[in-house]
């Protein structure tokens, strides 16, 4: 980071006007942006007001009920928050070890299925770095909660957030050994109706059969538990209980070892993947930038 001159720092804009900005675009709101300063609507107006005339341009459009950021301030956002983001590490750096903790919130089946197997890597090659892993299948907000990197699963664009592409989120059913021989093995898609079909009104179900070319109008009516994650699925096949639709990727030991199996090659997509996500404004922050790097790393391997 280059430094600064005295000159450059005599024209910068008092500190207090910056932060009171950076809460108004997070927000996009002086109301919210008042309570979190605990300052009056009328002073976050004023610093916005002295911020505006050292910029020399409008940074917000005052609408109805709404506020949005005007071309000065779109490119002005960015740069405040990754300032404050890295004088927040600077400030934990000399506090000692406050900036030793990262928590990561991911879907439930990517972090018992593949981060907590490699997670320890990591850990290794970075022993000062606690992890918190928090499992959550909500869509994180950066602003409001304590959260440095996100694993989510969708198409890829989240206004505001870095993504970086891990997993294909693709989709095919799978059982045990036991439960396909209990109807002299599966010999073709329309065998799998013949079996209990775990959560029979997920979507997938419908998009696999269809590319298969097997007639499953009536399987959205039958009864069945819906379990808001593959991973309880998927122990539920283990067990016997039923066929599974499973991304192959968040199940290769259970391939491997046979607990599971993939009876057709016939594999659904439908453009979703698992996608390692935070603020552009924080690309830079050490930590963040410590386990992207690994875990992209990882991932490849």
């Amino acid at each position: 980071m280059p430094d600064l001159s005295s000159r450059q720092l005599s024209q910068l804009p008092p500190l207090q006007a910056i932060r009171v900005f950076d809460a108004v675009a997070r927000h996009l709101s002086f109301t919210k942006a008042a309570e979190e300063l605990a300052m009056t609507q009328a002073a976050v107006s004023y610093q916005i007001k002295v911020l505006e005339e050292r910029v020399g341009a409008p940074l917000f459009l005052r609408r109805p009920r709404q506020i949005v950021l005007t071309e000065a301030g779109q490119r002005l956002a960015p740069g405040v928050s990754e300032a404050f983001a890295l004088l927040g590490q600077a400030y934990a750096a000399a506090r000692g070890g406050a900036d030793g903790l990262l928590c990561v919130t991911t879907v439930l089946t990517f972090a018992s299925n593949w981060l907590a197997h490699h997670l320890g890597s990591f850990q290794i090659a970075h022993p000062s770095l606690a992890v918190r892993l928090e499992t959550s299948s909500r869509l994180t907000d950066f602003a409001r909660e304590d959260v440095d990197l996100a694993i989510r699963s969708g198409g890829g664009k989240w206004p505001g957030l870095e993504a970086h592409k891990l997993l294909d989120a693709d989709f095919t059913p799978m059982l045990s050994p036991r439960l396909a021989a209990s109807i002299g093995g599966i010999n073709e898609p329309a065998d799998l109706l013949r079996l209990p079909i775990l959560d029979p009104g997920d979507i997938w179900w419908t998009e696999w059969f269809s590319a298969a070319g097997v007639n499953s109008h009536d399987l959205a009516k039958r009864p069945g538990s819906s379990m808001g994650a593959q991973a309880y699925e998927a122990n539920a096949a283990i067990a016997g209980h039923g066929v599974a639709i499973l991304t192959r990727a968040l199940f290769k030991a259970e391939l491997a070892d046979g607990r599971l199996i993939q009876p057709f090659d016939l594999v659904g997509d439908d453009g979703h993947a698992y996608w390692l996500v935070y603020p552009q404004a924080r690309r830079n922050v050490p930590k963040i930038r410590a386990f992207r790097d690994w875990l992209l790393a990882e991932i490849a391997c």
